[in-house]
C-alpha cells in the first residue's frame, strides 16, 4: 500500500492483521501490529482479542501476557473472553501458578468467569489428575448460575475414559442427558473406545445402538472403533456385519476401515476374503496407505504366500 502510495488507515490494518490471524500467520500479524503502533495509529480492542488469540495458539505466553498488559496500558479493559484465551495458553504451557495469579487477577478485577473459563479450569485440574477438586469447581460455577456445557461434560468423559474408570463416565453421560445436553459423536466414540479397550464389546455395541436412536448419527470413526475391537477379538464376521450396516447407513468406510478387516482376516487365516476386501478396496476408490501395504505384506508372509490364492 506505502509503495503505492497510499497510505494505510486503521481499518485497513485492523482487516490485514485479521486475515494474516485467520490464515496462521501469526509472526506476520504481530509485525503488522507493530507497524500500526509505531506508525502512531491506535488499534481497537478487536484487532488486540485478534492478535492475542493468535499469539496464545502459537503457545508463546510471554507475548499473550505482553499484549493482555498493552490492552490494559492503553485503556481497554480485557474482558473475560481475553482473560479466558490467556488462561488456555497458561495451562497448556503447565505454567499452574501464572494460571491460578492471572484467574484471581481476573476476579478482583470484577470480571465473572464464564462457562468457558470454568472449563479450562476444569480441563487443567483433569489433566493434573484432580477429579475431585475438578467438580468442585462446577460445584461453584453451578452455585453462579453458570451450567456445564457439552464441552465441560466432555472433558469429564475424555479423563475417566482415559482413566479406564468407563462407569464413571456413563454416569456422566446420564447425568449430561439429565440435564438437557446431549452427547456427541465424539463423546460417544470416546466411551466406546474405552468400553472395547475394557474388553466391554457388547456394551460398546449398545452404545452405538443408543446413539442411532436417540436420532444421532455414528461416524466412520465410531464404527471402525468398534470393528477395530472385534476384530482382535477375533470377532471378524461381527466385524463384517458392522461394515454392511455402516454402508446401509450411507457411511462411506475409510482406508482404516478396510485395513481393520483386512488384518483380521489375515490374523483367522482368511486369505481369500483378505483379498475380497482388498479387491473391494481399490474399487470404492479408497487410495491404500503404508499401513495397508504393511499388513498385506506381514499377512502373506505369515500364511508363507508370495501372492494370492
Amino acid at each position: 500500500m506505502l509503495k503505492l502510495g497510499v497510505k494505510p488507515d486503521v481499518v485497513s490494518f485492523s482487516t490485514l492483521i485479521r486475515g494474516l490471524c485467520n490464515r496462521s500467520k501469526i509472526f506476520e500479524a504481530v509485525s503488522l501490529f507493530d507497524e500500526m503502533i509505531e506508525k502512531g495509529y491506535q488499534p481497537d480492542l478487536i484487532v488486540y482479542t485478534t492478535v492475542l488469540d493468535g499469539v496464545c495458539k502459537t503457545g508463546n505466553t510471554d507475548g499473550a501476557i505482553r499484549y493482555l498488559r498493552m490492552m490494559e496500558e492503553r485503556g481497554f479493559e480485557p474482558d473475560v473472553v481475553a482473560y479466558s484465551t490467556v488462561l488456555d495458553c497458561l495451562f497448556k504451557k503447565g505454567l499452574l501458578k501464572e494460571a491460578h495469579d492471572l484467574f484471581f487477577k481476573m476476579i478482583k478485577q470484577g470480571i465473572k468467569p464464564n462457562v468457558v473459563t470454568y472449563s479450562i479450569l476444569i480441563d487443567a485440574l483433569c489433566k493434573q489428575g484432580m477429579i475431585s477438586k475438578a467438580k468442585d469447581i462446577v460445584g461453584i460455577m453451578t452455585k453462579q448460575g453458570i451450567k456445564p456445557n457439552v464441552v465441560t461434560y466432555g472433558i469429564f468423559i475424555d479423563t475417566l475414559c482415559k482413566m479406564g474408570e468407563v462407569s464413571k463416565a456413563e454416569v456422566v453421560v446420564d447425568a449430561m442427558r439429565k440435564q438437557g445436553i446431549e452427547p456427541n459423536v465424539v463423546m460417544y466414540s470416546t466411551l466406546i473406545d474405552s468400553l472395547c479397550k475394557n474388553g466391554m464389546v457388547s456394551e460398546a455395541e449398545f452404545i452405538v445402538g443408543t446413539i442411532r436412536k436417540q436420532g444421532a448419527k455414528p461416524n466412520v470413526i465410531t464404527y471402525n472403533i468398534l470393528m477395530d475391537s472385534l476384530c482382535k477379538n477375533s470377532m471378524v464376521s461381527e466385524a463384517e456385519d458392522i461394515f454392511g450396516r455402516m454402508r446401509k447407513q450411507g457411511i462411506e468406510p475409510d482406508v482404516v476401515t478396510y485395513n481393520t478387516l483386512m488384518q483380521g482376516m489375515f490374523q483367522l487365516r482368511r486369505v481369500s476374503n483378505a483379498y475380497e476386501r482388498w479387491r473391494k478396496m481399490l474399487a470404492s476408490g479408497q487410495v491404500p496407505n503404508l499401513v495397508t501395504y504393511s499388513i498385506l505384506l506381514d499377512g502373506l508372509a505369515k500364511m508363507g504366500n508370495s501372492k494370492w490364492h
